[in-house]
């Protein structure tokens, strides 16, 4: 059982998938994927983990149904070795594995990938066949998932990235920035006609597709600014025929994992093996998922779209959309993980369904989520926050079979803290009927950071860190503490003003002194974390 055409679509090699259980393209895929080919409807930017189980999967399950006839393109631009040493071995087909809460699995073959490129400007083929995928008066959208670090023109510092100034001054021919390469297509259907098209940033940052139109228009400003670009090319980004809508995405994949691999080669699926490639992607000819999923979207195609709300995504206007996104990344999911990936770090854990089993941490997503994150939600409508909230800890992460871990989730946790819980801060200030002094739980969990960046365990044993832009910052100040210091004021003062990291100064706001109370009670020695929880959370 190889994962490539002639695996797939030989009458014995498919009898054999099907008895192990895998559901397999039920449409002829060379077929489709010519027809992709010449007339592409949807390209997507970021060949990873995320678009394979779910953006393709999407294409995969309406193709099945007959209510798609073509699928999708996809261009790597970080790391084109995705593409080299996964996606052209294995004919563009991977296999998606759905790890659902009661111990089922579902697997299924995915051909709806027509082509896979490197968005690569030193490429001459793969750069001219993307410009002329974008002069297709086909394309109807593309979309994305390269992390809110892809859309960044700017370091730190706020100065422009060597590559970005670069490709500013040398226009759009090419470019060498991500965002560079993608303005450049842009670019190409503006000089094929002026051709509308959706821009549809779906990664998982609030307010995507501005991002994505700041970064666009950045360069076609300074390009026609430069004499590099025509005149029309900025006001082609500003008009309506391109549009940047805003979504919500919601689908936890984690790297593809042992335990997946074990089940698929014990089927008698062939050359599994997985890849690091050299910029540190770990990728392998399958993906495992949960079975929970959201993308809501604005719905603002200037060239149209298929019915992909068949497919299960939900489109809907922006109002809306911010709402949803509000709703998810303040209250109902993202700080629930935050909560478990401070805690389950410090009491030594490698899986977040084994914190579910923890009564400490459940009692405290529970108040998080429900008792201090639901009074300052706003209803969007076209989902409930409570049921939502119910789905994240009933289903999602109390799931054995999904692999997802509290060191994953601790990563950049600085970049996270003021939208996961300065903005529930903010609304309970401002709020008539709400008080800051009402908040118990989530001083804790900030209190509980400030713990986990002294980087020792409640056993007292050292442990790593995650990858975090501030850690060089914050742990040379954070290293002047031990367990069982009582005078702690005076060192994460400075962290606890900080209001780019928390979204609000904790001292304006009345809340230092309880965070700092929390901390002191979290490090007076081993064990300590452990009995700061029962204390305050054990009915």
């Amino acid at each position: 059982m190889k994962i490539n055409l002639q695996g797939v679509t030989n009458q014995s090699s498919r009898q054999q998938w099907e008895e192990k259980k895998y559901t397999l393209p039920q449409y002829d895929i060379e077929q489709v994927a010519k027809a992709t080919r010449e007339n592409p409807f949807w390209i997507h930017f970021g060949a990873g983990n995320l678009f394979r189980a779910f953006h393709a999967v999407i294409a995969q399950n309406l193709l099945n149904a007959g209510k798609l006839d073509r699928g999708i393109l996809v261009a790597e631009g970080f790391d084109y070795e995705i593409i080299e040493k996964m996606y052209t071995p294995h004919d563009n087909l991977g296999i998606a594995v759905t790890l659902k809460a009661d111990g089922t699995i579902d697997k299924q073959v995915i051909g709806s990938v027509a082509q896979a490129l490197p968005l690569d400007s030193k490429d001459d083929l793969s750069f001219a066949r993307l410009k002329g995928i974008f002069a297709n008066a086909s394309l109807q959208l593309a979309t994305f998932t390269i992390t809110e670090k892809g859309y960044s023109l700017t370091d730190a510092k706020g100065d422009l990235l060597p590559d970005v100034a670069a490709d500013f001054a040398a226009g759009p021919e090419k470019p060498a920035s991500y965002m560079g390469k993608v303005s450049a297509l842009l670019y190409a259907r503006y000089c094929a006609g002026e051709k509308p098209i959706a821009m549809v940033s779906t990664d998982n940052c609030s307010h995507n597709g501005d991002k994505l139109y700041a970064a666009v228009s950045a360069f076609a400003k300074a390009w026609v600014e430069n004499g590099k670009a025509d005149t029309g090319f900025l006001q082609y980004i500003d008009s309506k025929k391109v549009s940047f809508p805003w979504s919500m995405i919601d689908k936890i994949t984690p790297r593809p994992d042992a335990s997946v691999e074990k089940i698929l080669q014990e089927d008698g699926v062939e050359e599994l093996d997985p890849v690091i490639t050299s910029k540190n992607t770990y990728v392998a000819p399958f993906v495992n998922a949960e079975e929970t999923e959201y993308l809501v979207i604005e719905d603002d195609f200037p060239n149209g779209r298929p019915a992909l709300e068949e497919g299960g995504i939900l489109f809907t206007d922006r109002a809306t959309v911010d709402k949803v996104e509000k709703m998810k990344v303040c209250t109902c999911l993202n700080p629930l993980h935050t909560c478990l990936a401070i805690f389950g770090c410090l009491l030594g854990y490698h899986k977040i369904s084994d914190e579910m089993q923890d009564p400490e941490l459940v009692k405290l997503v529970e108040r998080v989520g429900y008792q201090e994150g639901l009074p300052v939600v706003v209803n969007p409508g076209i989902l409930n926050p409570r049921e939502f909230i119910d789905t994240v800890l009933k289903v999602r992460v109390t799931n054995p079979f999904m692999p997802d871990t509290p060191q994953r989730i601790a990563t950049d946790t600085s970049q996270k803290l003021a939208i996961r819980f300065g903005e529930t801060i903010k609304a309970y200030q401002t709020g008539s009927s709400l008080s800051v002094e009402d908040l118990q739980m989530i001083p804790l969990v900030l209190a509980g950071w400030l713990r986990y960046l002294m980087a020792v365990d409640d056993g007292g044993e050292a442990f790593e860190l995650s990858p975090d832009p501030l850690l060089e910052t914050l742990r040379p100040q954070m290293t002047k503490l031990k367990l069982g210091d009582t005078q702690v004021e005076a060192v994460i003062r400075p962290i606890m003003e900080n209001a780019a990291i928390f979204g609000v100064n904790l001292y304006e706001v009345g809340m230092a002194d309880r965070v700092c109370s929390y901390f002191t009670e979290l490090i007076e020695a081993p064990g300590a974390v452990r009995r700061t929880l029962k204390k305050y959370l054990t009915p």
